[in-house]
């Protein structure tokens, strides 16, 4: 029997429609592998950026974890020499644990070294520039991220290292006490009226002085208010917080200073309260208030920039 041109026809449209349809069968079955592929890789791409940004985040909390380990060592009456490099080791240390951490958590690979601590244009906080190199699956990221770490809240750690634990100084109530230390470094100096800091003290904790501009200090109120919470104010002469753990009283950086707080009947001239000319620079100032047993001792300079005239006020 022969097929004539209408069978013809109808054979080929068939033959053509199954071909037609196998190919659309495979190409929709590819598309689903594909995209079944990119949702697995966009999956797994949005899970490392995750560890990424969770690991890099935590960064600025572990390097405040490192800047207060070295303070410690200074409190535990071991000196610091290079407060950089101290930081950095024990930077390093902490992220050593977080790295074995992150791969029994995610199975992920991290290495990192930190590269520099530094001082920023705020001497509250310190810059952290911290090489990265994380692997998992394939995927790699690669960067030196740069991280701020906040000094306030820490302890000061300049009175310990500048007269040693050995002085006789002590910490409670939030507060330094240096009872006979200081008197007795300033004997040992030949300063004037030593005996007028006996039972000085000062703020243990680092806290910035919400008084901005400082001259608001000589407003009524604001001066006692200062001393009451313990305020660090913000000082070109005073010792940065890297310059404290290694005893500096006075650095190239820009700095803070703190009040040291004399508790005397005393109305003798002797040195100016502000730590850093305590510890650094030695030159004399008088009592805002001969009659305050409490009354800060102050150099014509420091009552200008904290806007305490000769009187007081």
């Amino acid at each position: 029997m022969k097929i004539d041109s209408k069978g013809n026809i109808i054979v080929g449209t068939a033959a053509i429609l199954i071909v037609s349809l196998l190919l659309i069968c495979i190409f929709v079955a590819a598309s689903i592998n594909y995209i079944q592929n990119e949702n697995i890789d966009s999956q797994n791409n949005d899970n490392f950026k995750y560890i990424i940004d969770d690991y890099t985040q935590n960064l600025e909390v572990l390097a405040r974890e490192a800047i207060d380990e070295a303070t410690q060592k200074v409190f535990n009456g071991l000196p610091v020499l290079d407060s950089e490099n101290q930081i950095k080791k024990n930077l390093n240390e902490i992220l050593d644990e977080k790295n074995d951490e992150y791969e029994k958590r995610y199975g992920v690979r991290i290495s990192s070294q930190t590269l520099s601590v530094e001082n920023t244009d705020s001497p509250w906080k310190l810059l952290f520039k911290v090489k990265l190199n994380i692997e998992k699956d394939g995927e790699k990221f690669s960067r030196i991220v740069e991280k701020n770490a906040s000094v306030e809240g820490l302890r000061d750690p300049l009175p310990i290292a500048k007269l040693t634990v050995l002085s006789g100084i002590l910490t409670y109530d939030n507060q330094i006490h240096y009872k006979t230390a200081l008197s007795a470094y300033m004997l040992l100096h030949n300063f004037d009226s030593p005996e007028s800091y006996i039972e000085a003290t000062a703020p243990l904790y680092i806290e910035k002085c919400p008084y901005d501009p400082y001259v608001h200090h000589g407003d009524p109120g604001v001066l006692d208010d200062c001393l009451s919470k313990g305020y660090f104010h913000e000082s070109a002469d005073g010792s940065c917080y890297l310059c404290r753990l290694e005893g500096k009283g006075k650095c190239p950086h820009y700095g803070f200073e703190v009040f040291i707080q004399t508790h005397t009947p005393l109305k003798n001239e002797s040195l100016s309260c502000s730590d850093h000319v305590v510890f650094a620079d030695h030159y004399n100032g008088e009592k805002i208030d001969p009659d305050d047993w409490n009354s800060l001792i102050l150099d014509s300079s420091h009552r200008k920039k904290y806007g305490l005239g000769e009187d007081g006020q």
